[in-house]
């Protein structure tokens, strides 16, 4: 039995959440906006994503308030940056059990250069790290692919902090 498409009439937190972001290409464009991606041609270059799907994913983004569009940019709100724990909990679990030779994307602390954990804390202060004030960069398990040679991918894999604007 498949869901509803709609879950406005239920009273599940989980079934409404994942009305907005329970879909693959939703959480690949959220994963690219918290990189640095903020271009609609941007995006469809580093997802390969049909256009028809990037349209309706990012307008639905917008209607839910976790993106704004403006001067031709999709940036995240509070309510989209609330979203990182949940992506950063996709991703370690996507490196723990499908990155043998390691992390794809190393999180660190700008700071002090510290990894932030899985619970969003520096290993070195201890302290909890806000999304802007973590870097990004390739780990031990990225593997660069011929494909990757477009600037949105070389600016990904440069060392930056989440938020970024990865492209003029």
């Amino acid at each position: 039995m498949t869901l509803p498409s709609t879950y406005a009439d239920r009273n599940c937190s989980l079934a409404r959440a994942l009305a907005v972001v329970g879909e693959r290409w939703t959480l690949m464009i959220l994963r690219d906006a918290f990189f640095g991606v903020r271009r609609f041609g941007d995006f469809a270059t580093q997802l390969g994503i049909p256009r028809a799907v990037l349209t309706s994913r990012l307008k639905l983004l917008v209607a839910e308030g976790v993106m704004t569009r403006s001067d031709g940019q999709y940036l995240l709100t509070d309510k989209g940056i609330a979203l990182w724990p949940v992506l950063r909990s996709l991703i370690g679990w996507g490196d723990e059990f499908y990155s043998p030779t390691g992390v794809k994307r190393a999180l660190l602390h700008d700071k002090d250069g510290g990894v932030v954990d899985p619970a969003g804390r520096c290993e070195t202060c201890r302290k909890i790290v806000k999304v802007p004030d973590i870097r990004v960069e390739p780990g031990p398990g990225y593997e660069p692919g011929a494909a990757e040679l477009d600037p949105v991918s070389q600016a990904l894999n440069t060392p930056h902090r989440l938020l970024e604007a990865t492209t003029s």
